[in-house]
C-alpha cells in the first residue's frame, strides 16, 4: 500500500504545483487505474479504458508514420487538454488541464512527476 500512497502523493504534488491541472492519474497500458486524483464525477474505469485506447492508437500512428517512439498524446478540446505521457514501462501519466494552462510549464512539471514515478516503481 505504501507505493500507492507515494504515487498518489506525486499526483497531488503535481496538481498543487502546476496551474490549471484539474485531474491526474497513473494508468497501466492495459487500462487499469494505478493511482489517481480525479474529480467526483469522473469514472475511473472509463478513463482508464479510454487512455489505454488512445495510447495504443498513438503508438500505432507513431510507428506507421515513422515518428519514432511515442512520447505524448494530446487531446485538445474547447474545455482544455488531456495529455498522456509515458511514465515508465507499462505506465501512462494522464493529465486533464484547463484551456488556459501553459503547456510548456505543464510538460516540464509532467517530466518531473514521471521521474518521481519511475523511482517509486
Amino acid at each position: 500500500m505504501a507505493r500507492t500512497d507515494d504515487l498518489n502523493k506525486v499526483l497531488k504534488t503535481l496538481q498543487s504545483s502546476s496551474p490549471g491541472i484539474e485531474a491526474s492519474a497513473l494508468i497501466s497500458t492495459d487500462g487499469l487505474m494505478i493511482a489517481s486524483v480525479l474529480g467526483q464525477n469522473m469514472d475511473a474505469t472509463r478513463i482508464g479504458a479510454m487512455t489505454a485506447t488512445l495510447l495504443s492508437l498513438g503508438t500505432r500512428a507513431g510507428t506507421e508514420l515513422r515518428r519514432g517512439e511515442l512520447r505524448e498524446v494530446i487531446v485538445s478540446g474547447d474545455n482544455g487538454y488531456a495529455v498522456m505521457a509515458s511514465a515508465g514501462r507499462g505506465v501512462v501519466l494522464l493529465i486533464l488541464a484547463t484551456e488556459a494552462t501553459p503547456l510548456g510549464l505543464l510538460f516540464l512539471d509532467m517530466r518531473e512527476a514521471v521521474e518521481a514515478v519511475k523511482v517509486i516503481l
